[in-house]
């Protein structure tokens, strides 16, 4: 039995996930059974590639080495985050982001794409990573899912609105290499998605290209809205608990995944939460991947672990 998760952000959450790690390793009987961390996503800071979530901060490459290398040297790849869907020709050659791709190129490392322009790019210049579909591509029709199935992907992230829906999940070919994102905050059937990651894309853009000429001035992301976006989107589906998402009827239960996907064939689970609080990370670690009856004490020693490292403080 296998259930490989992938985790949300090796930068900004770069602490806590080495800490889960160390958990993992050290006191396995506290984790569900077949518990593995298949890679943790995210991007470094003015990657105009980005897509998803807003990421801010300058590129510091040692600190990037720093995190490449910890979390490679346990074997776990980092998934970069290049799904930005507004990208042109010209963002191809973007200075930070090849840089990273190159630094990164060690035959581990993966990269979840959107774009054809970009994909088709990466696959050309750096054909020793990994590809991954992204669930931004929000795929809903089920023959479509089957066909991108048999390109060449090294998984395909599905949809969350096809969650739950075993009469088509069924369906699908290589479930070994479909990764189900169990626990998104989204409304079901949000008709707002597209837009907001179309969004959230151009504001990487102005962001990076703001922050490669005037690096000390602070980004008015409030100015860049009301000047280049009339018709932004406001959402308010981030502010949901644990617990709330759990009541979505899009949302994977914990049981539902030893239960009912994994006897299916489904091995891979993506956890949301790139720019959540190391609280809600906390508590949904604690619910996906400890045994019920360990979760307390699990979630003491390692609350525990990061007050030492300095990671967790109450005002988070």
């Amino acid at each position: 039995m296998r259930a490989a998760f992938h985790l949300p952000d090796f930068n900004g959450h770069y602490k806590l996930n080495l800490i889960f790690l160390t958990m993992l390793e050290n006191c396995p009987e506290y984790f569900r059974e077949g518990v593995e961390i298949a890679s943790v996503y995210g991007s470094f800071p003015q990657a105009v590639w980005n897509g998803g979530r807003n990421i801010r901060g300058r590129y510091n490459d040692n600190a990037a080495k720093h995190i490449m290398n910890a979390f490679n040297s346990r074997g776990i790849p980092l998934r970069f985050t290049f799904t930005n869907p507004v990208l042109t020709k010209e963002h191809l050659s973007d200075p930070v982001c090849n840089h990273i791709m190159q630094m990164a190129d060690n035959g581990l490392n993966e990269v979840i794409v959107n774009s054809p322009l970009l994909e088709d790019y990466i696959r050309n210049t750096y054909p020793n990573y990994k590809i991954t579909s992204s669930t931004c591509r929000m795929i809903t029709d089920i023959e479509k899912v089957k066909e991108t199935m048999e390109k060449d992907y090294h998984i395909l992230v599905l949809d969350y609105n096809l969650n739950n829906k075993f009469d088509l999940l069924q369906q699908i070919p290589h479930k070994e290499r479909v990764e189900v994102l169990v626990n998104s905050c989204c409304n079901p059937g949000c008709t707002f998605r597209s837009e907001h990651y179309r969004l959230i894309g151009q504001d990487m853009i102005h962001y990076c290209r703001h922050m490669s000429v005037m690096p000390d001035v602070p980004f008015d992301i409030d100015s860049y809205t009301k000047t280049h976006e009339a018709n932004s989107v406001t959402c308010q589906s981030g502010k949901r608990s644990v617990f709330d998402i759990f009541k979505l009827s899009t949302c994977v239960t914990p049981d539902a995944i030893w239960d009912k996907y994994i006897p299916m064939g489904f091995e891979q689970f993506k956890l949301e939460g790139r720019t959540s609080t190391r609280l809600y990370l906390t508590e949904t670690y604690m619910q996906y991947m400890l045994k019920p009856e360990c979760r307390d004490e699990a979630r003491m020693m390692f609350m525990y672990n990061m007050e030492r490292n300095g990671v967790f403080r109450f005002e988070d």
